[in-house]
């Protein structure tokens, strides 16, 4: 297909009115499509309705260790759930608290006990001039939406094909005692899909931050969420190398099983150095006497043990694989060539990344809107909501049926084009287009 910046205006004029046409019968078609969020679809959610099974009023729910699990007590989760955990997040047990249903929750405690009491002995936040952390981009919203809530200052650092700048990275951490931190998604991240190299976790393990109190938090929601049986991304893990590094204490590393059983009801992680638990512990103890020891053993009694959740998750693929592939076919079929977009084809996780021409994201999602398509907010996979390019779309394939995220794609499809055309006829002078892209 031609390229739209190659085309005259008398072209893209033309290309304009039959996009137009085509968009408005859409309009006409009263559609209520979602792809806003990365929800676990209907399908996904049935294959653990077991779970809700495998506990019943006539059972012994007690531990291997005696420990009864409908009483108070076992403030870091019961020693099963522990290891049930520990191998899905490629740790010791004895690194590792469970918490409650959400590891969304646990790091924002970590902040807020960051902010309040500070990290193993040093000032806290609140006492502090500035905080800043460091946010890979495009990024999780969520993860912004913290940093913004607690008056940290957030930097964007581009991510590339292996991961965040390390370049960059390492000259900030070390030049700023400020920066306490930085986001990351490490493994299919949110929205990309990119796990990041060896060499770019071997550098996380070995940076010189000049914040004592530096943390790496390692978010790694997507641990075992492959697509493929075969061709899969594996990822070093962050707490042996930082260890073998001199860095035992600088990272904090989270996981849940929101989209492994039930989004709301599983069970989430921290997994960290002994000298971060003790400290940990010193808040936890305080917040509660222990998280829901039933909804712990209820998770190991249905999976069993890793192998057990990791034939469970290829149930999952099954699921999702098909509409990963449907929207990149139709991303593909539609828009390859025309010099108006890229997009990125991850082996797991939950999202695929679309960039669009330079501003033109919150036009291309507001069109979708109005023809019955809601899309993720542009803007939303940057601090703050602000893309500087206007150009980033996160695409959430998992949560609508297969027949209509096909017709979703295809309408988001016709939008990218349409607005694409509009901005270069904007720009047309004289049949010339300048047109910037941003990968």
């Amino acid at each position: 297909m031609k390229p739209y910046a190659e085309m005259t205006k008398a072209e893209l004029q033309a290309l304009k009115k039959e996009l137009s046409a085509k968009y408005r019968e859409y309009q006409g078609k009263d559609l209520k499509l979602d792809m806003s969020r990365g929800k676990p679809s209907i399908d996904q959610l049935d294959l653990s309705m077991g779970m809700l099974d495998v506990l019943t009023s006539d059972m012994d729910l007690t531990c291997e260790d005696g420990t009864d699990c409908r009483n108070y007590g076992v403030l870091d989760g019961i020693s099963e759930a522990k290891e049930l955990l520990a191998d899905m997040m490629e740790v010791a047990p004895d690194h590792i608290i469970i918490y409650g249903n959400s590891s969304l929750n646990v790091m924002y405690d970590t902040v807020s006990r960051s902010m309040t009491h500070g990290v193993m002995g040093n000032t806290p936040w609140c006492k502090l001039d500035k905080v800043k952390f460091l946010c890979p981009v495009p990024g999780y919203d969520r993860h912004f939406a913290i940093t913004e809530y607690f008056g940290i200052e957030m930097i964007n650092v581009p991510m590339t094909p292996t991961g965040p700048d390390m370049d960059m990275v390492e000259k900030l951490v070390a030049s700023d005692d400020s920066i306490k931190g930085i986001w990351c998604v490490p493994k299919y991240s949110n929205p990309q899909g990119i796990s990041y190299s060896d060499q770019t976790v071997r550098r996380f393990a070995r940076l010189k931050p000049a914040a004592p109190d530096f943390r790496i938090y390692w978010d790694n929601a997507y641990t075992i969420h492959h697509l493929y049986d075969m061709d899969q991304d594996h990822l070093i893990e962050i707490l042996a190398e930082c260890k073998r590094a001199g860095n035992p204490d600088m990272v904090y590393k989270f996981a849940s099983t929101s989209k492994i059983s039930f989004p709301g009801s599983g069970i989430a992680a921290i997994a960290a150095s002994q000298n971060n638990l003790v400290d940990i512990k010193k808040q936890l103890r305080i917040q509660t006497i222990g998280h829901d020891k039933v909804n712990q053993l209820r998770h190991v009694r249905f999976f069993g043990d890793i192998h057990g959740m990791v034939e469970h998750m290829k149930k999952h693929a099954d699921i999702l694989r098909p509409k990963f592939e449907a929207v990149l076919e139709t991303l593909d079929r539609e828009l390859e060539g025309l010099g108006i977009g890229t997009w990125t084809t991850p082996k797991g996780g939950y999202f695929i990344s679309f960039d669009s021409l330079d501003g033109c994201a919150k036009a291309i999602v507001a069109k979708c809107k109005k023809a019955g398509l809601v899309m993720t907010g542009a803007g939303a996979t940057y601090p703050y909501g602000k893309d500087p390019h206007d150009s980033n779309i996160r695409i959430a394939p998992s949560y609508p049926p297969l027949n209509d995220l096909k017709q979703a794609m295809e309408l988001f499809a016709l939008c990218v084009k349409l607005v694409s055309v509009e901005k270069l006829l904007s720009e047309k002078k004289d049949d010339v287009v300048t047109v910037t892209t941003e990968a």
